[in-house]
């Protein structure tokens, strides 16, 4: 029952990733558009919709830091898991690493985690801890390598390379709309809400476009699912097996979370990897292909996968 909610909850998400598709194979939207509209979805409407939400969240309601924190642990092993794999495998541009970090750790939550939650149980709020983990934490050390491995190699050494890649991430739309919204919160600041009604318009076209975007990249370049690479299958098997046992393990044994939290952390875990990926490597320009291809399998691994995580964790 849980799994066939969940599918028609992510109905519309079909609906907009088909019309990408669709609307590529038949040439009607070429797929270098995608770039376009993965733009204003990275550079607007998702720090819009970043900026609403957690200004509008019961921040101390939402934060059990033991659960947290157990997720945190578990998503650094994840990182330093696919990062030494990464170089292992001859991948030493920082982007490339970057990339497949993001890939094997990061969840869709806004996209898929979100409709999967109400469904199973009637509130996507635990998921907005993770939400901020991600984009605060997460996305920050992904942002900051994709700026460094961007830097020319005559602008200075590695350290002010650096310097300059930290300073670039926190400048981003994403990250600055994330953290605006946190303080704002915390400090009580007042938001018009006609500034909160526009966020929310422009925000609620992040995911539809996103997934458009997506669409047509895809449509344009095709899928092949038969000529699925190693890579390919050790990030996907990784993202939709190993990490939400890690993250069962680390939470549940380490760090002693009990209950619903378990639950929640183990599923959001079991997440597919999110469209931002995609986002990211066009913006960065980096495995665009590899990251499309990867969004779209761990998503549709995901959802096969997604009733037997639901019996695992009711269990």
């Amino acid at each position: 029952m849980g799994g066939a909610a969940a599918l028609e909850k992510l109905v519309p998400v079909l609906l907009a990733f088909g019309g990408g598709v669709l609307l590529a194979r038949r040439k009607v939207v070429p797929a270098e558009a995608s770039k376009v509209f993965s733009d204003y979805a990275f550079l607007f409407a998702m720090p819009c919709y970043l900026f609403g939400n957690i200004y509008a969240s019961d921040l101390a309601a939402l934060f059990n830091w033991r659960a947290i924190g157990g997720y945190a642990a578990a998503a650094a092993v994840a990182v330093a898991v696919v990062a030494v794999a990464a170089v292992a495998r001859g991948r030493r541009e920082p982007r490339a690493v970057a990339l497949r970090v993001m890939a094997g750790v990061q969840v869709n939550t806004a996209y898929f985690a979100v409709p999967v939650f109400i469904t199973v149980f009637g509130t996507a709020a635990p998921i907005f801890p993770i939400l901020l983990f991600q984009v605060c934490v997460l996305s920050l050390v992904v942002i900051a390598l994709m700026e460094l491995g961007r830097a020319g190699p005559a602008e200075g050494g590695p350290g002010r390379r650096l310097s300059r890649a930290v300073g670039a991430s926190l400048a981003t739309p994403l990250v600055l709309a994330c953290n605006a919204g946190i303080v704002l919160n915390l400090l009580s600041v007042r938001v018009p809400a006609v500034v909160l009604d526009g966020a929310a318009f422009v925000g609620n076209s992040a995911s539809p476009v996103a997934l458009f975007a997506l669409g047509l990249h895809l449509g344009g370049v095709g899928l092949r699912l038969r000529g699925t690479t190693r890579e390919e299958l050790a990030l996907i098997g990784f993202k939709c097996l190993a990490f939400p046992l890690l993250a069962w393990a680390v939470c549940g044994l380490l760090f002693g979370v009990r209950g619903d939290w378990l639950a929640y952390l183990v599923l959001i875990a079991a997440m597919p990897t999110p469209q931002n990926l995609f986002i990211f490597a066009q913006r960065y320009d980096v495995g665009v292909d590899l990251s499309a291809s990867v969004v779209i399998k761990t998503s549709l691994v995901s959802l096969v996968l997604l009733p037997l995580w639901l019996q695992t964790v009711a269990a």
